[in-house]
């Protein structure tokens, strides 16, 4: 017997569009059947009622951009040996190496788990999660939240691309037809893979229809390294990880460039990051459909700069947000990601921008928009329930921004927790 619900609030708040007043769900065996008014859905169905006055349902939020494998990084750091105080770009990723070197495959099963725990309560229902390790996929599809898993490619040296490609490619058609967690493949940057691979990684994606994620123009010294082959990059982490002898010239362009020359950027490709990208790079990224991820607090915490939103919003690239991973960022939490933008971009992003960019906005950079992202007919019954939202409909979505409270969340129509 099917289950039959009606979720009711005082408001309920879609992206791109007014907010209805007495807003309510029709959610039949964890999908949307119909939107509409209380009232009106009554009319229509006997489903028994649940109510949440002066609430508001809203769509769960989309993470687009994640590291879950990292979420216990602040308790390994504290456990190193390592000496860890970054003070450049280059510094934390080479310590970062150090304190993953001291790990092993056991550390990460419980760390994926907190990571989707602290998610999920924080209302968030779809990531867009990188996976390090093949082995961790399992994981992921155990839990509740949906998105898209990206399978991470690095390194040099031919043989062990090869070997790291075949896997990540294996565990990427093996569950690449999940409805709820389909699969991709995560190039890590231009400055962790030698230039050859990114046709061999373009021909696989396509042949395969994987989408892409890519992090892109993260800090000026990845600039420098891709540019002429010069700057921190090549001085300090290429000898740490024993790849000096691929030190070249550079490639005498932008990172953004050097992925077009191999056909990486497309409809398919989410670029992360971006904050040292130029305006002809934003023309590119614009005229080929890209998805680009902005991740302030991790951008602003490692000092390597903060996106140009009014550039990237004056060509039409599409946004969306990511919170990134506990290595450089405080929380998990979209929520607190948002309200962190709203200050760093106010005046260049609205309320309604980053409202859209934490769901639909999210959802299309992942490729799952038909399922989530939105409360709509047929799509995945993923909802947050927010207190503190009483008043009128006048500066109703800030109202929430600022001081909403999550009390409930439904994952396919089933309240977490509960």
């Amino acid at each position: 017997m099917s289950e039959h619900v009606i979720y009711a609030a005082s408001w309920l708040i879609n992206p791109d569009a007014p907010p209805l007043a007495g807003g309510a769900l029709l959610v039949r065996d964890g999908v949307i059947e119909e939107v509409g008014t209380l009232a009106t859905l009554r009319r229509h169905s006997s489903a028994p009622v649940c109510e949440y006055p002066g609430c508001a349902v809203i769509p769960g939020f989309v993470n687009a951009h994640t590291h879950l494998e990292l979420t216990h990084f602040p308790a390994w750091r504290s456990r190193s040996a390592v000496d860890y105080h970054p003070r450049r770009f280059s510094d934390w990723i080479v310590q970062l190496i150090k304190i993953s070197r001291g790990l092993t495959a056991a550390d990460y099963p419980s760390s994926v788990r907190e990571g989707i725990r602290m998610c999920l309560e924080a209302g968030t229902t779809a990531i867009g999660e990188i996976v390090t390790n093949p082995l961790h996929t399992p994981l992921y599809h155990h839990s509740p939240l949906g998105g898209r898993l990206y399978q991470e490619l690095l390194g040099q040296d031919e043989g062990l691309f090869s070997v790291k490609l075949a896997a990540a490619e294996a565990v990427a058609l093996q569950w690449g037809r999940s409805e709820f967690l389909p699969s991709g493949l995560s190039p890590h940057s231009p400055y962790t893979l030698a230039e050859g691979h990114l046709t061999t990684i373009r021909e696989h994606a396509a042949s395969h229809q994987l989408p892409l994620a890519i992090h892109l123009s993260e800090s000026r010294v990845e600039t420098d390294l891709i540019f002429d082959g010069s700057g921190e990059l090549a001085e300090f982490f290429y000898p740490f990880v024993g790849w000096e002898r691929y030190l070249g010239k550079g490639a005498g362009c932008s990172s953004t460039e050097l992925l077009d020359r191999h056909g990486l950027l497309t409809r398919s490709t989410m670029a992360i990051h971006c904050v040292q990208v130029t305006e002809t790079d934003v023309q590119l990224l614009s005229s080929r459909g890209c998805h680009v991820v902005l991740c302030p607090r991790s951008n602003d915490i490692l000092d390597v700069g903060r996106a140009p939103v009014r550039l990237l919003k004056k060509y039409s690239v599409p946004l969306a947000l990511g919170t990134d991973s506990l290595a450089s960022n405080n929380s998990l939490s979209l929520w607190d990601e948002l309200r962190f933008a709203r200050e760093v971009y106010a005046g260049e992003l609205s309320d309604a921008d980053l409202f859209a960019m934490v769901t639909c906005g999210g959802a299309e950079a992942l490729g799952i928009a038909l399922r989530c992202g939105t409360l709509e007919r047929g799509k995945r019954a993923d909802f947050q329930v927010i207190g503190n939202c009483s008043g009128g409909e006048g500066e109703l979505l800030s109202r929430v921004l600022d001081g909403g409270a999550l009390q409930e969340l439904y994952l396919g129509g089933v309240r977490y927790g509960g």
